[in-house]
């Protein structure tokens, strides 16, 4: 096939692999079974796994797929990245035409290969907290978390609109059938941290106006590890001497600027994710890619023993800083982890993945901003007041490709205890104004109710007196699942509220 040919083929791969990443995204949800793994990507991510299994000291089977990866950048260089990373597609599509050539002054491709050794010392001390710029992790939490809730709102706007008009309702309703069977719509998901988390993706789409594929060349943790196997790749970039007319048509395509007219428009492997845009406009077929059996060259921006002695004293002093931090020292009151996460030592097995986030059916797990520190930055806490933790559901555990979450049988999630309700008897109807409401108490799942009514006879401030049920909570009976926080009747915040046990 012809050069231009081939590039054709890596953008159909490249569509594809986007579009079962969204298949594999929408199908992390209750009832809608994939004919793969959901966290399919996430097995393939050879950072995630490796830091997770350093960080958790344990062998992750399922992770350790990442091991093709690796595999592939040892046979065809970074061909993950042009090829198959839904991120690299994302940038791809999104690269402005006209952008600015050339490196900017410095080792800027350095940067990526001291986020990557930090991330791996930090890793060897139990803290992945810096797994939030992998970016897999990246993507599926942005999505999860701001993309998929603004699309389903958008889309139940339009819905809510159009059904008025009376020809369009069965069209509609056929419709919303189709959207709700993808999990586009319906559960009216909500997250705290959606606007940041889009923010932050916006950013690092709008990186491509300074260079294209900013992100893959200067700070990319993931493709810095690719590119330091690729070294040593056997399918790499090659251009003729003698058919090379050296017009730099080659050198201006490269979305990662490194064909390098000074080296005879030779390219670093390290650097080039295949995509072949150099080949497809060579005017005289000077470019291909072909075997070789010898490693590339070491260049001044890959990793030295000064930048490996420097990372690790970051690692260590962040590490050391973080541990340090009151949030270390006491957990705040709110941090609610899933069912088993906290005996479970949640922070160093946690890759922020999102996975337990989406699947939760009543989005009651958030990405952690301020509850669990800096060290817990986006792993997931329960937030009672959007969405309490199903009685009937353990789906976060299953869901969890690291364990972070154990994979708790529902009658072993039942028993978890993950918080204690208590009744703030200044804004508690019955309490303080001497109304009728037993809602918490109603909405208690658990078969021996752990809130009962105690009837009181109280002169309500009208001055009337009458009897009154009042709640109270059991705790040794409590399991902190917040369906009493999220129905309480209050605007605002509510009258029963669930704190850490």
């Amino acid at each position: 096939m012809t050069a231009k040919t081939w590039r054709r083929a890596r953008q159909a791969v490249q569509i594809l692999a986007a579009v079962l990443f969204v298949y594999l995204l929408l199908g992390t949800r209750q009832g809608l079974p994939t004919f793969l793994p959901h966290d399919l990507f996430f097995r393939l991510d050879p950072l995630a796994g490796a830091t997770a299994m350093l960080a958790g000291r344990r062998w992750i089977a399922a992770l350790a797929l990442g091991v093709a990866t690796l595999a592939l950048a040892a046979l065809a260089g970074r061909a993950w990245c042009g090829w198959l990373c839904p991120l690299g597609a994302a940038l791809d599509w999104t690269r402005p035409r006209r952008s600015r050539e050339g490196d900017p002054r410095g080792n800027w491709r350095s940067v990526k290969h001291g986020l990557l050794l930090v991330i791996l010392f930090a890793a060897l001390l139990g803290n992945l907290t810096l797994l939030v710029l992998d970016p897999l992790t990246l993507l599926f939490r942005t999505m999860t978390a701001a993309v998929l809730p603004a699309v389903n709102a958008l889309l139940t706007a339009a819905e809510s609109a159009l059904y008025a008009i009376g020809p369009l309702q069965r069209p509609l309703e056929w419709v919303d059938g189709v959207l709700r069977g993808a999990g586009l719509v319906g559960g009216e998901p909500a997250f705290q941290q959606g606007i940041v988390l889009a923010l932050v993706f916006a950013g690092v789409l709008a990186l491509n106006v300074i260079r294209p594929r900013f992100w893959c060349r200067y700070l990319c943790p993931l493709g810095a590890l690719l590119g330091l196997v690729s070294k040593a790749s056997l399918l790499r970039h090659h251009v003729d001497a003698d058919a090379c007319v050296a017009c730099g048509k080659c050198a201006r395509a490269c979305p990662t600027g490194t064909v390098d007219p000074a080296r005879g428009y030779a390219a670093d492997p390290s650097e080039c994710t295949l995509c072949l845009d150099c080949a497809a406009v060579c005017p005289t077929n000077a470019v291909a890619f072909r075997w070789h059996l010898v490693p590339a060259d070491w260049r001044e921006y890959d990793p030295s023993r000064r930048q490996a002695l420097v990372s690790l004293g970051v690692a260590v002093a962040g590490v050391g800083l973080l541990r340090a931090a009151p949030a270390a020292r006491r957990d705040h009151p709110r941090l609610i982890r899933p069912p088993g996460a906290r005996e479970n030592g949640l922070l160093d097995k946690c890759i922020r993945c999102g996975e337990c986030m989406k699947v939760c059916p009543t989005s009651g797990l958030q990405p952690s901003l301020d509850v669990a520190g800096l060290e817990g930055l986006w792993t997931p806490v329960l937030v009672p007041r959007l969405g309490y933790c199903d009685y009937s559901c353990h789906s976060c555990g299953q869901a969890c490709p690291t364990g972070a979450i154990p994979p708790l049988s529902l009658d072993d999630k039942r028993q978890a205890v993950i918080g204690v309700a208590y009744i703030d008897e200044n804004r508690c109807i019955p309490w303080a104004d001497g109304g009728d409401c037993i809602v918490c108490e109603e909405m208690c799942p658990v078969p021996d109710k752990a809130i009962q009514l105690d009837v009181q006879t109280v002169t309500r401030p009208d001055g009337t007196v009458a009897e009154v049920r009042r709640p109270r909570v059991i705790r040794e009976r409590c399991i902190g699942c917040g369906i009493c926080e999220y129905k309480c009747p209050l605007n605002g915040e509510a009258a029963i509220r669930v704190y850490a046990p």
